[in-house]
């Protein structure tokens, strides 16, 4: 008897939606069913969490990247006997800095009475590798905020905002983990990955080269390989 097709669940990152993990979800269809989460509709970490356990099957493989990862680790919080396997890209188990946590603040206020410009050309060399910016899914990038939109990032920042310290759950997560990071990420830095991969046992720890914070995007092949080899 054959065995059943795993479930992958792939969760965006900051103004990302189903666009970013695009070329990964194509190529993975034919060994698992994929489900991509949706981070525009709630205002708190939990909620997300919790909508994305109320999708997915009994068990399933979950991949977050930035915010992704914030919400893979509450997903852990609340159900952790349900996740198979574990894939942590660009993100970081600490709460938000003093400073980064008043500039966020700073964001949503101006948001709530100004216009939102989404990510701008000025933007983008701090998300991806500057020498990416001009390749054809950088205006991917800008579209994808666009359709999140300013109440989207504005419920998007308040949940980032809000999230607890993820370092003490490290020791608690047994399922095999890759960890894997751009090695420009100016977003969340390798120091941050490589603060999780110590953390948790076993983990798998991967650096992208001359990648910035989006290797699903910058690096689509490498990152298609490295999920499979997770995956299989």
């Amino acid at each position: 008897m054959l065995s059943p097709r795993p479930t992958v669940v792939f969760i965006p990152g900051l103004l990302n939606d189903k666009k970013l993990w695009q070329y990964q979800t194509d190529a993975l269809s034919q060994y698992a069913e994929i489900i991509v989460a949706d981070l525009s509709q709630d205002d708190n970490l939990p909620a997300m969490a919790a909508r994305i356990l109320n999708q997915a099957p009994a068990k399933f493989a979950l991949v977050g990247l930035s915010m992704g990862g914030y919400v893979a680790f509450e997903v852990m919080r609340q159900a952790p006997e349900r996740v198979t396997k574990l894939a942590l890209f660009d993100t970081s188990a600490r709460p938000d800095s003093a400073t980064s946590a008043k500039h966020r603040q700073a964001t949503i206020h101006s948001l709530k009475v100004g216009r939102f410009m989404g990510v701008t050309n000025k933007l983008l060399p701090q998300i991806i590798h500057p020498s990416r910016v001009h390749e054809p899914f950088a205006e991917e990038i800008k579209a994808m905020a666009q359709r999140i939109g300013g109440i989207g990032f504005i419920n998007q920042q308040t949940a980032i905002l809000a999230r607890i310290d993820s370092r003490p759950l490290l020791a608690d997560i047994q399922v095999p983990t890759l960890i894997a990071v751009g090695e420009n990420d100016l977003v969340t830095p390798v120091k941050l990955a490589q603060e999780m991969h110590e953390g948790i046992a076993h983990s798998q720890l991967h650096i992208f080269k001359q990648c910035g914070h989006l290797p699903p995007m910058e690096c689509p092949e490498e990152t298609t390989q490295l999920l499979r080899d997770w995956l299989q």
